[in-house]
């Protein structure tokens, strides 16, 4: 049998194992499974707001604190109510203002570009004064750094950085460290920006600098990156998978470790990418990593969208590719508070009303870290629910003399799913349309037809939980033309 090698609409179409489209599929380690549903945790209401920015962030104790931020306010979620810890006034962000959230020590820090940068240690926010208004912000050895600044001048390709050991401190001075500067070397604004071990990193939407510190006076020094046009189309459009950032470019997917940026998406989806998503919108895009599945969830918007409609999933072990598109307003790393045999309850009165989730899932175990994201009812949700349905279409089979019979299509499932139906498609010359042919459920595994065309390939509707790993199409040669 031949393996399922994940969604690969770029590539040639009769690749053995490609899948040329599928509907809320995703990598696994070996073949592919069926997204997660849904589920909300227990004790946590829906946000006020549309969710325009979240993080879980940890104290040096260890004790987290799950923050959201809306356009006019900063929540807290404190003991199953979403509490506002907005300074006097709140904000003055607009619709398109996102929150970047960052933790340094016991201080949270949280900037929208439209206000001062805010800052708690327990309680409410307020401005740390004279800091700057900032795009970005993020934590990186001693200091906090911001990115796309004003600090009473517009600086869209400025940067900052607080005193060492000091985030209430950005008074620019050679004996604290505190410091600031422009990079100017290549055009536009800076789009986001994150710590890659010791390294700063900044991003524009068709550059890089990596920023070394090497201490007063110049504190940081910023070195362009080699590599191209390569640059991150937004704040949120990247993700650390640990000594590497993954990010979406202009027209690429990119892995970058602190030398040259890498595409890994040429030959694969690059093009149908850019013809399936909005590119006045992609700045909006949200890439998470699932450190517990390896995978990196892309949120986009589609074509005729603005808003974040559908998602990429990308496996960083087998390096394959699925989709699982969703509605969403924001996505975060949620840190469950766990459940016991007392506590279920919370969920469901009944063993048979509890969530479609395995017991061995992180959703249950207190500290356990899943995929979460702010639905378009603000409602906080865990992706690690059983799959409910999903789907994929095979490559092409065949040659342009040579009609063919179909007599059976086989899949193999490490986890079979409740049903499975197989819908068969045909053309009789390449780059025609494909009309269908038999359907039917499939049974021990199988599907048995007879068709004849020069060129074949299926659709698969897979209904529950699945994992699907190989396929085999029988067939014979029928004649020539």
């Amino acid at each position: 049998m031949i393996p399922i090698i994940g969604f690969a609409p770029d590539a040639e179409q009769t690749t053995p194992g490609l899948l040329s489209d599928c509907t809320n599929l995703i990598p696994a380690l070996v073949g592919m499974e069926g997204g997660p549903s849904e589920t909300s945790p227990a004790g946590v209401p829906a946000l006020a707001d549309v969710c325009q920015g979240s993080a879980v962030v940890s104290r040096l104790d260890n004790t987290r604190r799950v923050m959201a931020g809306t356009q006019n306010a900063i929540y807290e979620l404190l003991a199953g109510v979403w509490v506002d810890q907005s300074k006097v006034g709140g904000y003055g962000g607009g619709a398109e203002s996102r929150w970047s959230i960052t933790q340094f020590g016991d201080s949270t820090l949280m900037a929208n570009r439209a206000d001062t940068i805010q800052r708690s240690t327990s309680g409410a926010f307020a401005d740390i004064a004279g800091a700057p208004k900032a795009e970005i912000v993020f934590s990186v050895r001693d200091q906090v750094m911001a990115l796309n600044v004003n600090d009473g001048a517009e600086k869209a390709d400025g940067w900052h950085c607080c005193a060492v050991f000091d985030d209430t401190d950005w008074t620019q001075s050679v004996v604290t460290q505190a410091a600031s500067g422009r990079l100017v070397s290549t055009p536009g604004p800076l789009t986001a920006g994150g710590r890659l071990g010791e390294y700063a990193i900044a991003y524009k939407s068709r550059s890089i600098y990596l920023g070394q510190y090497v201490g007063a006076p110049v504190v940081w020094d910023w070195t362009p990156v080699p590599g191209g046009e390569s640059g991150c189309v937004g704040k949120s459009a990247w993700c650390d998978l640990g000594g590497t950032h993954f990010f979406v470019g202009e027209d690429n997917f990119w892995l970058f470790d602190g030398t040259r940026p890498t595409p890994i998406a040429d030959g694969v989806l690059r093009k149908w990418f850019m013809a399936n998503s909005n590119p006045s919108a992609k700045y909006k895009i949200i890439c998470t990593f699932d450190r517990s599945t390896n995978r990196v969830w892309i949120f986009y918007p589609s074509p005729d969208s603005t808003e974040l409609d559908s998602a990429l999933v990308y496996n960083v072990q087998s390096k394959r590719w699925g989709r699982a598109d969703r509605n969403i307003e924001s996505a975060v790393e949620y840190v469950s508070p766990g459940a016991t045999y007392d506590t279920l309850d919370d969920y469901s009165p009944t063993m048979d009303g509890l969530p479609d989730i395995g017991f061995d899932s992180q959703f249950w175990l207190s500290g356990g870290r899943s995929l979460s994201v702010f639905n378009t009812s603000h409602q906080l949700q865990s992706l690690s629910g059983d799959s409910v349905a999903s789907g994929f279409v095979t490559g092409e089979v065949g040659d342009d003399d040579i009609v063919l019979l179909l007599q059976g299509i086989r899949l193999r499932f490490a986890k079979a799913p409740i049903s499975a139906t197989i819908q068969t498609q045909s053309s009789m010359n390449s780059g025609n349309p494909y009309t269908d042919g038999p359907s039917g459920a499939m049974n021990d595994g199988k599907f048995d037809v007879l068709w004849s065309a020069r060129w074949h390939r299926a659709a698969a509707d897979f209904v529950g939980p699945v994992t699907v790993t190989h396929m085999k199409a029988t067939y014979k040669q029928e004649g020539m033309r």
